[in-house]
C-alpha cells in the first residue's frame, strides 16, 4: 500500500506540475504577447526538472507514456492503472487552481491554458502530428533512461524532446502529447474539443513507439517490477 502511494504521488505531483507551469505559461504568453519559444521553454524545463526529481519512483507524467510502456511490459496493468488515475487527476487538479487563481476573462479565452487545434490543419493532419511528436519524445525516454546502455541524463532528455516538439507543432495542435495534459484543462473549461484526437494520437504514437525500440532496438527482456520508473535499469 505504501509503495502504491508513493507511486500516485510522485505521478500527481509531477502531472500537476507539468499542467500548471504550461498552462500558465500559455496563459501569461497571450496575456503578454510572447512567443512560442517561451512556451516551449516552460514545458520543457518543467518535464526535465520534476522527471529528474522522480525518475527513481516513475516519473511518466503522461497517460501516454504509461499505456506504452503496458504493452511492452515495462509496467504491470494495475500500477499503470494507479499511474493514469494519477495523472489525469494531477491535471485536472493544476487546471482547477489556476481557474481560482487567474483572472477569469484570461482562463476563458485561452479555455485554461488547453490545446487548440489551428483551422489551418485537419483533423488526420492534427492526429499525424500528435502521433508522431509522441513516437520521438517515447524513443527518447527509452534512449536516455529505459535502455541499459542508455546515458544517465536524469529527465534533461525528456524535457528537451518536449521543448523540440513543442517548437515544431506547437502552433498547430498545441503540442500536446499528453492525454492527461489535454484533458485536465479541457473538464476545467468545460470545453472538450478534439478530445478524441488529444487521447488516441498519443497513445497510438507511444504504443508504436515502445513496441518498435524494444523490438528492434534492445536486446534485453523487460521487467516489469520496477513499475516502469524512467530511472531503473533493466
Amino acid at each position: 500500500m505504501r509503495d502504491s502511494i508513493r507511486h500516485f504521488l510522485a505521478e500527481f505531483i509531477g502531472t500537476f506540475a507539468l499542467t500548471f507551469v504550461g498552462s500558465a505559461a500559455i496563459m501569461q504568453a497571450t496575456q503578454s504577447g510572447g512567443n512560442l519559444v517561451a512556451v516551449a521553454l516552460a514545458h520543457g524545463l518543467v518535464l526535465a526538472v520534476f522527471v529528474s526529481a522522480f525518475m527513481h519512483i516513475g516519473a511518466h507524467f503522461n497517460p501516454a507514456v504509461t499505456i506504452g510502456m503496458l504493452v511492452v511490459r515495462r509496467i504491470e496493468p494495475v500500477m499503470a492503472g494507479l499511474y493514469v488515475v494519477a495523472q489525469v487527476a494531477g491535471a485536472t487538479a493544476a487546471a482547477f487552481t489556476l481557474k481560482f487563481a487567474f483572472p477569469a476573462a484570461l482562463f476563458a479565452a485561452t479555455r485554461a491554458g488547453g490545446q487548440q487545434i489551428s483551422l489551418d490543419i485537419t483533423s488526420a493532419q492534427a492526429f499525424t502530428l500528435e502521433m508522431v511528436a509522441t513516437m520521438l519524445i517515447v524513443w527518447v525516454i527509452f534512449g536516455t533512461a529505459i535502455d541499459h546502455r542508455a546515458p544517465r541524463i536524469g529527465g534533461f532528455g525528456y524535457g528537451l524532446a518536449m521543448t523540440v516538439v513543442y517548437l515544431a507543432i506547437g502552433n498547430l495542435t498545441g503540442a500536446s502529447v499528453n492525454p492527461a495534459r489535454s484533458f485536465g484543462p479541457a473538464f476545467a473549461s468545460g470545453i472538450y474539443e478534439a478530445q478524441g484526437i488529444y487521447w488516441l494520437a498519443p497513445i497510438t504514437g507511444a504504443i508504436l513507439a515502445a513496441l518498435i525500440y524494444e523490438k528492434l532496438l534492445l536486446t534485453d527482456e523487460p521487467e516489469p517490477a520496477d513499475h516502469g520508473a524512467l530511472g531503473s535499469q533493466p
